[in-house]
């Protein structure tokens, strides 16, 4: 993954921004994710937090302890500004000192190129997985769901610990998921395993939250899941 592609960044190296196209293209291309709001025409139109974190990596290294926490929707005019050192507790904001993400970091940090790259890559493969292939399963256990007119889910935090900053033949593996139904609201729960060349050298949570939740329907859910399908068969018939 060539996630220079995917974002602009200015002589400085401290002010990043990401055009539309590089959004829904990463969104699409090197997640899988066919989220319509990562359609370069859709309305509400926001950068995959995935990306975020992505660029995060590549920017400051990967550390042993990370722990991202989502605050706010980056869009195309958004300019986020990159401090020059990395610290233990940070946050990324724009000029007008709105915040979008915080990050806490600690242990050692490694800036191998090859490393960054394939983790970041297998995590947003992953992370992509969430719909439909873990969220239905969970909803239909706890018979809820998403408003299939308009599904909210909102990416809240994710949280790596690593044992080793080295490694090949990344992967990641499920290892829990919970769903805690709180009426209208519910908070979802991935707990997977990093593995290099099948050796457990890490681990991670991904958290989520679900707005609109209403009773379970299989048959409108089915329609959501067609529609995501589609969207999906559609790109890979031109990519």
């Amino acid at each position: 993954m060539n996630i220079e592609n995917y974002y602009n960044i200015d002589a400085q190296g401290q002010i990043v921004s990401f055009t539309r196209e590089q959004a829904s293209s990463f969104a699409k291309g090197i997640a899988g994710d066919f989220n319509p709001i990562h359609d370069e025409d859709h309305r509400r139109f926001c950068v995959p937090g995935d990306l975020l974190f992505s660029v995060f990596l590549a920017h400051y290294g990967v550390s042993q302890r990370m722990k991202f926490e989502f605050s706010g929707m980056v869009v195309d005019s958004t300019q986020l500004i990159f401090p020059a050192q990395l610290s233990s507790h940070m946050s990324l904001s724009d000029a007008n000192e709105k915040n979008y993400m915080d990050i806490e970091v600690s242990g050692d940090n490694s800036k191998e190129a090859e490393f960054i790259s394939m983790l970041s890559e297998k995590y947003v493969q992953f992370s992509s997985k969430t719909f439909p292939h873990i969220l239905v399963p969970l909803m239909e256990q706890e018979k809820v769901m998403i408003n299939p007119s308009r599904p909210l889910v909102i990416y809240k935090s994710m949280e790596i610990t690593l044992d080793k900053l080295s490694g090949k033949q990344i992967e990641l593996s499920l290892k829990e998921a919970s769903l805690t139904n709180k009426g209208k609201k519910g908070e979802v729960r991935l707990e997977f395993a990093i593995l290099s060349a099948g050796e457990e050298i890490g681990h991670g949570a991904k958290n989520l939250l679900l707005s609109g939740l209403r009773e379970y329907d299989a048959s409108q859910l089915d329609d959501v899941i067609a529609t995501y399908t589609q969207r999906k068969s559609e790109f890979l018939a031109v990519a």
